[in-house]
């Protein structure tokens, strides 16, 4: 083994001054710089597998809603989840070592530093979406993967969430919580029975417009859509648009989910009519926003906040019509960027719970499963629905006391079901948007009067070091520089229903600023006074 990783990490070898970090999203950046990156990937995935007694460890090739140049790995846990914490940290290490030498002897540091007994086995799962650096990144991976004796099986193409179902899926399989077949029709089969038994015969109002962004969520949501009632039978009636994969220079290119929710506009080519029902995901299908034009041709989103509310008030619904509201309880996550209207509206009529998390879904995950129910979107739109154990052995168990309460408890239950509980799922997410609208007997319109949006701003300010701008409270307040919150609270209380935060950026020497207010005016002002301080504190 010794000589096959020297080999593979002499074939990759890493570009000079490159500095890889292993973020939210793994490792991601420009396509030809990766190379060397994967290789360390498989040496990485390997140790992840032993470390765990040989589970499967899975590998996603994808940048996701990045441009068609870029690339990037990331690595999943044997549940579907995020990579654990100190996995990132030996990931990033792995990554910027320069040798052969220095790769292998950091390979026997982990092993011993680990316990990992180098003679297990070791098992990871393997995927990626349609980029045309794919099949070349692939190969870098698997050679890592060979050179650490490691069994893999490679899915090709597939959408992020896919290879979150499957590696979950082999982790469990013979199991009392076997989570579905790890086939790609396991995974059709699993989420279209659980949507037609959940549908209850409810007819959807209206059709539904899918922008796949020229992505890997084109191809699989046509497949999808084989294994969901038709529109003869009552079912979705799907126009699915940008689902071009052919040329991979087109992906995330004037559409998708990233350029809906920062543009506020339906990508170009969309040729919906006045209240409409559209939706667009992302490259590797890991998010939905909705948004449909109204009547006076006015952009309506409904983002990722919009549909935690949905989804919350919905389950909220089943739980109390099965009977099981002294049983369960449900909360709902959200970070800083959540609109402060839609935390109040969770508040105060739904009268569930709300934790906030700092940036990142790794947070947002972690927190939901505090939860019996945890439903969790950032507002671009990634998100899901984390059910603990005891809550899904209690509804299974759970005896109805009327035909009601046992109508409830079969849709309760199929919803369970249509949820891809290991990860935001953009097509498991549509189907379930779908089901709620369906069931309440709403029009995007009816959704989007839930309540007001308060008006807000989100700007961006160069400094010099972003490393001084640290924060407590979820990165809703600021504690470095000295005094600066005490000018931005100043600040919000000039305006009505005023918030505003400061946050270092995850990526850039640039801190985020985001402000909301009662007005377009207030909330312009606000943002831009205190990016003035921010500005003032970090000067370039």
């Amino acid at each position: 083994m010794v000589g096959l990783i020297v080999q593979a990490v002499e074939k990759h070898p890493a570009p000079e001054g490159m500095a890889y970090t292993y973020g939210t999203a793994g490792f991601r950046t420009k396509a030809e710089v990766l190379d060397s990156v994967l290789t360390r990937v498989g040496l990485i995935a390997a140790l992840r597998s032993r470390s765990l007694k040989g589970k499967w460890i899975g590998v996603m090739i994808t940048a996701s809603h990045n441009p068609p140049s870029d690339n990037g790995v990331k690595l999943v846990e044997p549940m579907g989840n995020m990579l654990q914490e100190d996995w990132e940290k030996l990931s990033t290490t792995m990554a910027n070592k320069a040798t052969p030498d220095d790769v292998l002897e950091y390979y026997r540091e982990i092993a011993e530093t680990q316990h990992i007994n180098l003679d297990a086995p070791a098992r990871v799962v393997v995927a990626r979406d349609t980029r045309a650096s794919g099949a070349r990144l692939l190969g870098c991976l698997v050679d890592g993967l060979k050179a650490a004796g490691a069994e893999y099986k490679d899915y090709g193409f597939l959408t992020t969430p896919q290879l979150h179902y499957m590696v979950r899926c082999l982790n469990t399989e013979g199991q009392y919580d076997s989570y579905g077949t790890p086939t790609e029709k396991g995974y059709y089969e699993k989420f279209g029975a659980a949507f037609k038994h959940a549908m209850k015969g409810k007819k959807p109002s209206g059709g539904l417009i899918v922008d796949c962004a020229n992505g890997v969520g084109g191809p699989k949501l046509n497949e999808l859509i084989k294994y969901l009632p038709t529109k003869e039978e009552g079912g979705l009636d799907i126009t699915v648009i940008n689902d071009n994969v052919i040329k991979p220079e087109s992906l995330n290119v004037d559409c998708g989910a990233d350029y809906v929710k920062t543009n506020q506009r339906p990508p170009p080519s969309s040729k919906a009519g006045p209240n409409d029902r559209c939706c667009s995901l992302d490259g590797d299908a890991d998010r939905v926003v909705y948004y449909f034009k109204d009547s006076s041709n006015t952009f309506r989103l409904l983002d990722g906040d919009r549909i935690a509310t949905l989804v919350a008030s919905f389950l909220g619904d089943l739980v109390r019509q099965a009977g099981l509201a002294d049983k369960i309880t449900i909360g709902v996550v959200q970070t800083a960027y959540a609109n402060g209207a839609a935390t109040k509206y969770v508040e105060q009529h739904l009268k569930l719970n709300v934790e906030c998390t700092p940036t990142g879904v790794k947070y947002l995950h972690h927190a939901a499963e505090k939860f019996d129910v945890g439903v969790y979107f950032e507002a671009n739109g990634h998100g899901t629905v984390v059910f603990s154990d005891s809550t899904l052995r209690r509804i299974q168990k759970h005896v109805p006391g009327s035909l009601g309460q046992k109508e409830a408890w079969d849709v309760l239950r199929a919803t369970v079901e249509l949820i891809n509980q290991a990860v935001g799922d953009a097509l498991s997410d549509m189907l379930l948007v779908e089901l709620v609208l369906a069931h309440k007997h709403w029009t995007v319109n009816e959704w989007l009067a839930t309540y007001d949006d308060l008006p807000n701003r989100l700007l961006k300010v160069t400094v010099s070091d972003r490393n001084i701008f640290k924060t407590t409270d979820a990165e809703r307040r600021l504690v470095s520089p000295p005094g600066v919150q005490a000018n931005i609270d100043q600040e919000v209380q000039k305006v009505r229903q005023g918030r505003s935060f400061a946050r270092a950026s995850g990526t850039e020497d640039a801190v985020r600023v985001y402000a909301e207010a009662a007005t377009r005016a207030e909330a312009d002002g606000l943002a831009n006074k205190v990016a003035s301080l921010v500005k003032h504190a970090g000067a370039v």
